[in-house]
């Protein structure tokens, strides 16, 4: 990997991650605390403890997080661990000094504070993670088990902080879960949309005797590059040509009436494309050509 881009890359993480835990920690304490809802994970924890004891949060992240940083460390490398412990040291002093927030009380209504900040935890979670970052606690659960097994990472947060809210419903009641519920599910989901990317696109795949052209006229109308795959009918084993193209959302009515008009019988295939990286789309360092 080339050297000046590995540096600015990481510049680039452990900014994104910064700005995630200043979001993550406004979120916390500017819309959650006052109602005294709670958030997912290590946080969630030290929340429901901050609550009972008034044991400052940032303090307990951090004692909380030393036996998952060694984890990180063993099972996922030195990168990540030296990632996730930068993470934790920054969430951890934000989240308490942004105390002052709570006092300010934001929102009035628990509902749409709840609301609110789920929207802007995700925003949080979703800086941290957009370039592999980490602010530790579950993250590092959610960073072992991608890693070990590729799964969802909003997914598996939300599992694993669905029981801890199976605790807070027996310490602080029903409403308290559900309304913490609510803010996690908007976490989660928009963590994923803010990672794999808002503006989606999509791939299609055409299956044709008439494969060039079609992609003549899809590059010529549409203005897209067309890639020309080439593959085998199974059952009577005659080779085919497939065009592979990605497009917006835009441009896929256009495309399916150009390939209807050159081939009524072509097979066509629209699937989603959380995110496109590469000429013509958005490069790695976030640059559109």
């Amino acid at each position: 990997m080339d050297c000046r881009f590995y540096r600015n890359y990481k510049l680039k993480q452990y900014v994104s991650v910064a700005i995630g835990c200043l979001v993550s920690s406004i979120a916390i304490n500017g819309f959650l605390v006052p109602h005294h809802l709670l958030s997912g994970g290590i946080s969630g924890i030290a929340l429901i403890i901050y609550y009972l004891f008034k044991i400052p949060v940032g303090v307990q992240i951090f004692a909380m997080n030393i036996p998952l940083l060694f984890a990180a460390y063993r099972l996922i490398g030195k990168d990540y661990a030296i990632i996730s412990i930068y993470g934790t040291l920054v969430f951890s002093v934000l989240v308490d000094a942004t105390r002052f927030l709570i006092a300010q009380n934001i929102i009035d209504d628990p509902i749409i504070s709840a609301i609110t900040g789920g929207i802007v935890a995700g925003i949080g979670a979703g800086f941290i993670f957009k370039l592999d970052g980490s602010a530790g606690g579950l993250d590092i659960v959610a960073g072992i088990i991608k890693k070990y097994y590729s799964f969802n990472v909003g997914f598996i947060s939300f599992s694993i902080n669905c029981l801890i809210m199976l605790c807070a419903a027996g310490l602080f009641g029903l409403k308290l879960a559900v309304l913490t519920l609510i803010a996690m599910f908007v976490t989660a989901n928009l963590t994923d949309k803010f990672v794999e990317g808002f503006s989606r696109k999509k791939t299609i795949f055409i299956v044709s005797y008439h494969a060039d052209a079609i992609a003549e006229v899809i590059i010529k109308e549409v203005g897209r590059g067309v890639t020309i795959l080439y593959g085998e009918g199974a059952f009577t084993h005659q080779e085919k040509r497939v065009i592979f193209v990605v497009v917006n959302l835009m441009q896929i009515a256009k495309i399916k009436l150009l390939t209807h008009s050159v081939d009524p019988a072509a097979f066509m295939i629209v699937q989603d494309a959380a995110e496109v990286l590469g000429r013509g789309f958005t490069l790695l360092g976030g640059k559109t050509i």
